[in-house]
Order: C-alpha cells, then structure tokens, then sequence
C-alpha cells in the first residue's frame, strides 16, 4: 500500500493543479480561429503575479543563445524555435495555442523523426500537438511540464493524405485509444502503426522518457515485452490520446535531467499497480494549491522574459 501511494503522489507531481486524472482530455480542448489577444496585466512586476500570465503572454521567441532553463515542470526556454506548422509528414494542430515552439534540438529531433515514424506506420504522417510557448514557462492551461522546450506530444491519430484546414487543426479531435473501463486499448483502434511510431521514437537515443496511458503501456508489453527500448515508456494520467515524447538535457545546458528511467521493461508489478482501485479512480483532491510565481522559477528565466 505505501508503494501504491508513493507511485500516486509521483504520478501527480507531472500533473498540472486542478487536474482530474482519468477523464481529463486537455489535449482534445478546442481551439479558435480568432484568438484574442490577452489584456495586459495591470502590474506585472508584482511578485505575486502568476508566472503563468508571464509567460503566457510572450509571442515570440527569448533572442538569446538556446538554452532550456530549469527542470520540465520548472523553468524556461532561451532561444526557442518554432516549429514549421506543416513539413515532411507532419502537421501541427491547435495553431491557436502558439505551442509550436521548442528548444533547436526538439525541432531537429521532430523533423527527422516524423518522416522515419511515418514510414514506420504505413501513415501519411504526424500530428504534433503542444509542444512549449515561445519562452517556455508555465502554461495558462493544460500542462505542468513542457516548460523548458524539450516535450512534445504527438497525436495517436495518423494525419491524413491532405493539408489539414484551419478549422480542422482547431476543432478534430484525436482518437481515444483506451477502453471506458480505463483498462486496456479499444480493439481495432490501438494498432501495429500507433505502436511503431511509439518505437519509433523510444529508440531515439535523444529520448529520456515517453509516456502513454497505462493501458496502452499494457497493450506495449504484450506486443514488445524484454525489449531495451520498452523501459523508456512510462505509464502516465491522461496521454490516452497522445504519447508525450520527453528529450534529454543538451550538454552544457542550464537544464536537470529527470532521473534515469528504472531497470527492466516496466511490464511489471510497477505496471499492474496503475490498475488498482485506487489509481483508476483517485480520491477527488479539493486542495487548492498556489500558482507558481517567478520565485519559483530559476533566476535566469527573468532574463528570458525581459529579453527583447
């Protein structure tokens, strides 16, 4: 039992406040073709001000030499580049968001990425979802991590044999892959292609960790148990949608690695405790917890939002 409940409270630390683990589809959120620009805050040099508001205002890139600032879940991004909005198979969804951004690497690495996944899968090609705003930081909504320019989540649905419309990129929503009962994929819909591109970038050596919902971690461990690349896929709330794809630091960077994945392929007792009462259906939490300030965040990252 205290296993169990260490392996929760790990679980939630990825998890951004308010967030309701099995049902939440945050990635499925429409988006607009209009997007209103944000009212400008009435003293943003109040310490008390959400980082958040920050960051989330920022519409371009920090021009300052790369760097992801901090830990995934704390920090920022200097130098970040966008992401084309369509190339070599792949197309990026919710343009609205402005989420197309990333640390050089991150873009580099999904470039070359989406033509091998695809291939991979017999698909057309990708669809990246959010990867981080311009400046990194935390997010006005969704995510806890994704703030140093090094995650991105790609779409378990293949992109069709088209140019998506506008409206299309904002409003489609992916395919659920996991059952209603939370324990095991949808038959049919999970396939050997969601399950190539997947491999596909596991074994990316670029690649720390990749999480997915555990009953597709489940349904990997039927299909490629013992495998060396398995132990990188990490069973995840949510990221039944998507799989959430998370690089290593660069050398020489501002940025903390997470520790190492553990030994094995993860198809084990770690892995059947996902399915217990207690992590299917948790305990509603009615605890209100602060949003991060930049006391929060590594000094650097004051550097990054003045930057112009």
């Amino acid at each position: 039992m205290r296993a169990l409940k260490a392996l929760f409270v790990l679980a939630c630390l990825f998890l951004p406040p308010g967030f309701l683990p099995p049902g939440a589809a945050l990635a499925q959120d429409k988006g607009t073709l209009d997007p209103k620009p944000l009212p400008p805050l009435a003293n943003p040099a109040d310490p008390a001000t959400p980082a958040k508001e920050l960051f989330g205002r920022a519409r371009e890139a920090a021009p300052l030499e790369p760097d992801p600032i901090g830990f995934y879940s704390r920090g920022c991004l200097a130098g970040g580049e966008q992401l084309p909005i369509n190339g070599s198979h792949w197309q990026v969804m919710r343009l609205s968001r402005n989420r197309n951004w990333g640390h050089p690497r991150l873009v580099a690495f999904l470039k070359d990425f989406a033509p091998r996944a695809a291939t991979a899968a017999g698909w057309p090609g990708l669809l990246i979802g959010d990867m981080s705003q311009p400046r990194g930081g935390p997010m006005l909504t969704g995510h806890a991590s994704h703030q140093i320019g090094l995650d991105a989540d790609v779409w378990l649905t293949p992109a069709p044999n088209r140019e998506l419309t506008p409206q299309e990129r904002e409003e489609l929503s992916a395919t659920d892959m996991v059952r209603d009962d939370l324990l095991d994929v949808r038959e049919g819909v999970w396939t050997d292609g969601q399950l190539a591109i997947v491999r596909t970038a596991a074994m990316s050596p670029q690649v720390q960790r990749i999480f997915v919902n555990a009953a597709i971690k489940r349904a990997m461990c039927r299909a490629a148990a013992g495998e060396a690349w398995m132990r990188k896929v990490r069973p995840m709330y949510g990221h039944n949608y998507h799989f959430h794809i998370r690089l290593f630091c660069p050398d020489g960077s501002n940025c903390r690695d997470q520790d190492p994945t553990p030994a094995g392929d993860g198809c084990d007792a770690s892995l059947a405790a996902w399915f217990s009462e207690e992590m299917l259906h948790p305990k509603k939490s009615h605890k209100v917890w602060p949003p991060m300030t930049m006391a929060k965040l590594p000094t650097a990252c004051q550097t990054v939002l003045r930057a112009r």
